[in-house]
């Protein structure tokens, strides 16, 4: 499993169908960091990359966005299994 870096800062690399990635380096608040950090230890089927993936997905879609790539990842993350924490 991928861990989640010590310093708060997320390096998400996004796969899509033409292979091409695109990497993000964001500052994030202590207590989000926790929670996700807390999610992905407990969680084993997912890491930091599938999680940062799932929420902006999530975010998207719900806020208008109709690209079929993004829409595919966020069906796809309707149907992960995940326990609660």
């Amino acid at each position: 499993m991928n861990q989640i870096d010590q310093e708060s800062k997320i390096e998400v690399k996004f796969d899509n169908s033409l292979s091409s990635k695109v990497s993000l380096e964001t500052e994030l608040s202590e207590n989000l960091y926790e929670t996700m950090k807390d999610f992905v230890l407990h969680n084993p089927t997912w890491d930091q990359y599938k999680l940062i993936n799932s929420a902006l997905a999530t975010f998207l879609v719900q806020n208008g966005c109709t690209d079929s790539s993004v829409s595919e990842i966020y069906i796809n993350q309707l149907f992960t299994p995940s326990k609660s924490f």
